[in-house]
């Protein structure tokens, strides 16, 4: 098979005078298929980064379990059967082989030498034997996984103030690197205005979530599973441009993981604060985040929220429980499997959280797409065993879950990746955003308790909602 040579090129600029999100709103105009992600974690040196996506040039798309299409730069788009579900993550790896990646000396054109996308819930039928039963509603029905290749990726160095063009260069594609620039340079930030339009609505009211809880505390009590993440959909219509809720977001619930993916007939967005997967530097890590009590605002009583969650025997005996999950998933994959730090308290915007990182070494060759496959979807947005409690949720849940519960973010050509949980996301499609949250449902909850938690995960996308309309005039 021949192979597509990739080179890349890194000009660099002083960032200064530049954010993400004002390049952002100048590129977006000018391009289609358009990708922002962001972190707030920029105390450290290694977390630092952000990036902008422009002109996806190749990639793969599933949008249903029988076929797959993928499209190589400057070559028209090629459709395969899927005949066996379980070879999709080698079929993904050897898609990405099909590159000849010329390695730079300029270690930011990493950031650019790889496929940047998602794989949303009801993508696990490639990752496990568990076939979920429920269909999507057209409503929120988008492709099960999609993955692409972009010309251009812009990194942020916020740690040093600095910013880079990084360009892949293939035979057969045209620059605009000229035009990128100038973009970058221009002092227009275009924007536009956003109102909701109608009441919200749920897949379930307040009654049905608590019946759904006592159903899954049930099945805690037989034995069917130890642990069981029942989840509720919102939605709410609106008019304009739903950007200004990511720019609300990104400031009402700052996390590690900010993006915004534009697809142009749907869009993901969110302020996720949980990884599904990194590979970097020959380790896989998982960071299990589970037990969550809602923050007053107040640093004091904050404080002893969290040192009540640190003994509550109930939020307690859920993360362990998932911290389990998570060594024995990358014990699938990996060895020298470690818990590297237990039960840390972490505080975000609206709740506490109890927060664990797991660590394995990977093979030497491996497929970061078999990887993830072995941890997807985390035990955090399943339950334990996996297998049982995702069977359990596709007969409980009243709608199929689609992109909530995920995983969206980078995959390199190297076998790096870097993968964030959709959660505290929002699709947005047809003028429509939907928000879905979930709770750790085991024998000893409490089903006010759990639609509480469901409540507080949810008070940061709503507030951003709120705020929305008040972004263009700033």
């Amino acid at each position: 098979m021949k192979k597509i040579q990739l080179e890349t090129s890194v000009k660099k600029m002083l960032a200064d005078v530049y954010t993400p999100v004002g390049i952002y709103l100048r590129i977006r105009d000018r391009f289609r298929d358009t990708v922002l992600l962001e972190s707030t974690d920029h105390h450290a040196a290694d977390n630092s980064y952000s990036f902008i996506c422009i002109n996806a040039i190749g990639g793969i798309e599933i949008r249903t379990a029988a076929t797959m299409e993928i499209k190589l730069p400057a070559e028209q788009p090629e459709k395969l059967s899927i005949t066996d579900r379980s070879a999709v993550p080698d079929q993904l790896w050897n898609f990405m082989q099909r590159f000849d990646v010329v390695k730079s000396t300029q270690k930011e054109a990493a950031f650019a030498q790889g496929l940047f996308g998602y794989s949303s819930f009801d993508a696990v039928g490639f990752f496990d034997t568990v076939q979920l039963q429920k269909p999507a509603t057209e409503t929120t029905a988008i492709p099960l996984m999609r993955y692409r290749l972009y010309q251009y990726v812009i990194v942020f160095n916020h740690y040093k103030d600095e910013l880079f063009i990084c360009e892949n260069k293939i035979a057969g594609l045209e620059s605009e690197l000229t035009v990128v620039e100038s973009l970058i340079r221009s002092k227009d930030v275009p924007v536009y205005p956003f109102a909701v339009s109608g009441a919200e609505t749920s897949n379930m009211t307040d009654d049905d979530y608590r019946t759904m809880v006592a159903k899954g505390i049930q099945s805690c009590l037989r034995g069917d599973v130890f642990q069981i993440v029942l989840s509720r959909r919102f939605q709410q219509s609106f008019t304009g441009d739903e950007f200004n809720v990511y720019r609300a977001l990104r400031t009402v619930n700052p996390s590690p993981y900010l993006f915004f993916f534009d697809y142009g007939e749907y869009k993901l967005m969110g302020s996720s604060p949980e990884a599904q997967l990194i590979i970097q530097q020959g380790k896989a890590i998982v960071h299990p985040i589970a037990g969550t009590f809602k923050r007053t605002g107040d640093d004091e009583v904050d404080q002893q929220m969290a040192a009540r969650l640190l003994d509550d025997a109930k939020e307690n005996a859920e993360h362990v429980m998932l911290v389990d999950l998570a060594r024995n998933d990358l014990s699938r994959a990996c060895t020298d499997v470690a818990v590297s730090h237990y039960r840390q308290v972490q505080y975000y915007s609206h709740v506490i959280h109890l927060v664990s990182e797991v660590q394995g070494k990977v093979p030497a060759a491996h497929n970061p797409f078999s990887i993830l496959a072995k941890t997807f979807p985390a035990g955090t947005l399943s339950g334990a065993p996996k297998f049982k409690a995702m069977e359990l949720i596709d007969t409980y849940e009243p709608t199929a879950r689609s992109y909530y519960g995920g995983a969206i973010g980078f995959m390199g050509f190297d076998g790096s990746c870097n993968h964030a949980i959709m959660i505290r996301t929002f699709l947005s499609k047809n003028n429509t955003l939907y928000y879905q949250a979930g709770a750790g449902v085991v024998a000893a909850s409490n089903p006010e308790s759990e639609l509480q938690e469901v409540n507080n995960k949810l008070n940061a996308l709503k507030t951003a909602i709120g705020i929305a309309g008040e972004v263009a005039g700033n």
